[in-house]
């Protein structure tokens, strides 16, 4: 464990792990710009930090799942999606839960850091999956009944191992440490990965429908360009 705290403490760890994600995104956002845009703004968000989170890991479950060009959709396709939205979201809160209270307030406990973290990445979760909800069509009130109950069983797994891997690796680590980042970024990777099975569990037994297909938003551009 020792040897591979010491690899993720190196600067060029660190660069190269931000350097994927960039390369990740230039490709996803010409994607979304030459070839999927009719999917809606809330979703080229939730793909473009999902890239950024998790680079070619994030890219590849786009091109699997995201795209209006995939082949047909099915329960894996399905739930990826699924994941996607609550990682955008939770990862975000993520981020700010642990920079906050480790860098800035210098917050010593693990669980005061552990409890601040989930409660910033259960409201950023939710909103990132209330925002496309409602582009497709939900209500507001349809679209948080919906999140609420589909979506915190995902964020509690997703959250209970990203927070838990960050501490076992990175728990005495400061922000000027190399260490910080780079296993929050490991943190990061580690929830979408845990949190898919549950995304997926859930769609299977209709806790949760998944998000629309991709290939529907084409359809629906193309007859409202047809009514006009």
């Amino acid at each position: 464990m020792e040897s591979f705290r010491a690899f993720l403490s190196r600067p060029a760890t660190l660069v190269t792990w931000l350097a994927l994600p960039l390369v990740c995104l230039a490709i996803l956002v010409w994607d979304l710009r030459k070839n999927n845009r009719e999917l809606g703004s809330l979703m080229k968000l939730v793909w473009g930090l999902t890239t950024l989170y998790s680079g070619p890991l994030g890219l590849a479950v786009y091109y699997f799942s995201g795209r209006k060009q995939i082949s047909r959709d099915s329960l894996w396709r399905k739930g990826w999606r699924s994941t996607s939205h609550c990682y955008s979201g939770c990862g975000l809160g993520e981020i700010v839960g642990i920079t906050l209270t480790v860098g800035i307030l210098a917050v010593a406990s693990n669980v005061i850091v552990a409890l601040a973290t989930f409660s910033f990445a259960y409201l950023f979760g939710m909103i990132l999956t209330i925002g496309p909800l409602m582009q497709e069509g939900m209500s507001f009130g349809d679209a948080l009944t919906d999140a609420l109950y589909s979506e915190t069983a995902s964020i509690v797994f997703m959250e209970a191992v990203a927070i838990g891997v960050d501490i076992w690796i990175a728990g005495e680590a400061k922000m000027h440490d190399v260490l910080f980042w780079t296993a929050l970024l490991l943190s990061l990777t580690a929830g979408l990965l845990a949190a898919y099975p549950v995304n997926a569990l859930l769609i299977r037994f209709g806790i949760k429908e998944g998000m629309m297909n991709p290939r529907m938003m084409r359809e629906d551009v193309d007859m409202q360009q047809q009514a006009a």
